[in-house]
């Protein structure tokens, strides 16, 4: 992952902010149930040796019978707090990380693209992992602070019965969380390099499942295979890291924990055996002593899971906080469906200019593939109109003066390799559930013999990237998909490449027929399609070189013809 240039201020506080004060009812609530039970645990030791000590000196049955009611009421209520305050705060974590989840998503749906140096596997593993990991600070705050209250009704007890027993208790707690604290701060570190690494190995998987056929047409899938294998390994030494860093942690951690309970228990047996302590209250001790390493225990792994908080927040404010690729204006364009192209310069176009009048089908000939998938990108809104020269004007207002959903209202690319979602024939097709050109969209795309071969017709499922059909089918469904638009200007990126030649005529001609009236500019290299358009544009070394019908180009022109001929 490359650093930026210039760095974006990163906000993983401010989002653990936002997370802690949106929750802070159940987190009250959860705190308190919490403490009960904490408390309750500690009341038990207590508990038991105040028994002890009464059993001693009265032997009163009625006194043992009061001591067993008061222990099961303390079981009871550890119990019940328990259950009810993890319920709360489960639900209140789990309900803070699907918002997270949701907003991340959010992000990577609008209009205009963020800049997020990040491929999208990396941003699932946000909208997935980290989110879950930031919303666990919703459980260690209450549990924090529960341990918190533990560890205090300990020490207070002890001291009660000698202040060194409880000044004991508080200097090693503190004297713990420390050493722990600096120790937690390398786990936060860590963890953060191994989420981004494996981050990027997800990354990498995705792209190399969306290429595998292609990678084995070429023989590329050993050597894509050995770079996939690179990154995973990678991220597998670092997890290893984490692991080891976790492993010294935990150890350490219990063994600070079980030194302090040794130095309360042996502590508390020399006052015994010197007199200034009772059995009861030595007993007391001894119990203590020993309950006191679950609340230490969850007390000293709070940091860790503080800076791992910290750190998947961290990688989230990568995404949220970033600022938009570019800064949209607030216009519409005039109605009509005119697209003016006056000078265009970006990356390998030196200043392309043409226009195409409302309701005309105009197809351009890119001899050079990078031409059309940098003319296609610029009117899909992927490159931000200060990054090229020239104007791009949609119903005779610029690019930048309009807003990107303005824009996408009345301007639609689709794209050579047009996603296919995981859902039915019909969900892909009209994902809005609001076109009134389904049929039509359908049959002109050649898309009939797929919802024919089918019992459920359009309601057949499809599955993730479409792995349940062909590349042409694919393909003929996501044109498909832009006919149902009904887009005033629609612009198609090679929506025939993997079709057969007859099906290509075929489609050619519906897609003449059913634009009729609508503005549609293809940029294809399909002799069918070329003759089906009203002209042909041949863009060639990053200029408009020529123009004319498909047919007259044929005969006048020998390069179109040796491009475009099969």
């Amino acid at each position: 992952m490359n650093t930026p240039d210039t760095p974006r201020p990163r906000q993983g506080a401010a989002i653990l902010r936002i997370a802690l004060r949106r929750n802070i009812g159940a987190m009250a609530w959860g705190t308190v149930l919490m403490g009960l039970y904490q408390a309750g645990e500690t009341a038990f030791p207590i508990a038991l040796g105040l028994i002890v000590e009464h059993t001693l000196q009265h032997r009163s049955p009625t006194a043992l019978g009061l001591s067993i009611g008061a222990l099961a009421v303390i079981i009871t209520t550890v119990s019940l707090s328990w259950r009810f305050g993890m319920r709360v705060l489960q639900k209140a974590n789990t309900t803070e990380a699907h918002r997270w989840r949701v907003r991340v998503a959010a992000c990577g749906l609008q209009p205009v693209a963020r800049d997020v140096d990040l491929k999208s596997g990396e941003v699932l593993t946000i909208a997935t992992e980290d989110a879950d990991q930031t919303a666990d600070i919703i459980e260690v705050v209450p549990l924090l602070i529960s341990s918190v209250v533990a560890v205090l009704v300990a020490a207070v007890a002890l001291g009660l019965a000698d202040l060194r027993l409880g000044l004991l208790v508080i200097v090693g707690t503190v004297a713990i969380l420390s050493v722990l604290s600096v120790m937690s701060r390398r786990i936060g570190a860590s963890t953060q390099e191994q989420q981004a690494r494996v981050a990027r190995a997800g990354a990498k998987v995705a792209d190399l499942i969306t290429g595998l056929r292609p990678l084995h047409g070429f023989g590329g899938n050993h050597a894509a295979f050995g770079s996939y294998r690179r990154v995973s390994t990678e991220a597998k030494e670092q997890s290893i890291t984490v692991a080891r860093v976790n492993g010294v942690y935990a150890g350490t951690a219990l063994a600070l924990n079980a030194a302090l309970a040794t130095a309360v228990t042996l502590t508390a047996g020399y006052l015994a055996f010197a007199g200034q302590i009772n059995i009861g209250e030595l007993v007391m001790a001894v119990g203590l002593a020993q309950f006191i390493m679950e609340p230490l225990k969850l007390f000293s792994e709070m940091p860790k899971y503080v800076m791992m908080a910290r750190a998947s927040a961290e990688r989230m404010a990568l995404v949220l906080s970033a600022p938009p690729v570019t800064e949209p204006g607030t216009g519409s364009p005039a109605p009509g469906g005119t697209l003016e192209i006056d000078g265009l310069r970006h990356g390998v176009l030196r200043g392309v200019e043409f226009e195409v009048a409302a309701g005309e089908f105009v197809a351009v000939a890119a001899y050079q593939p990078r031409a059309a998938a940098d003319f296609a990108a610029v009117l899909a809104l992927s490159v931000p109109p200060e990054t090229y020269g020239g104007v791009v004007r949609v119903g005779g207002r610029a690019l930048a003066e309009l807003s990107a959903e303005a824009v996408r209202e009345h301007l639609l690319v689709n794209p050579y390799d047009g996603e296919i979602f995981a859902g039915t024939l019909r969900t892909n097709i009209d994902p809005s559930g609001t076109s009134t050109m389904l049929a039509e969209a359908v049959e002109a795309s050649m898309l009939t013999d797929v919802v024919a071969l089918h019992r459920e017709g359009l309601d057949y499922a499809i599955r993730d990237r479409g792995a349940n059909l062909s590349g042409g089918q694919r393909q003929r469904l996501s044109l498909a998909r832009a006919l149902a638009a009904d887009a005033e200007i629609l612009v198609l990126h090679n929506p025939t490449t993997a079709v057969d030649a007859v099906t290509e005529q075929l489609i050619a001609r519906n897609i003449a027929r059913l634009r009729r009236g609508r503005t549609t500019v293809v940029i294809t290299s399909s002799p069918a399609v070329l003759d089906a358009a009203d002209r042909v544009l041949v863009l060639d070394d990053g200029l408009i070189t020529a123009e004319d019908t498909h047919r007259n180009l044929l005969s006048t022109d020998e390069a179109y013809c040796l491009a475009v001929a099969r």
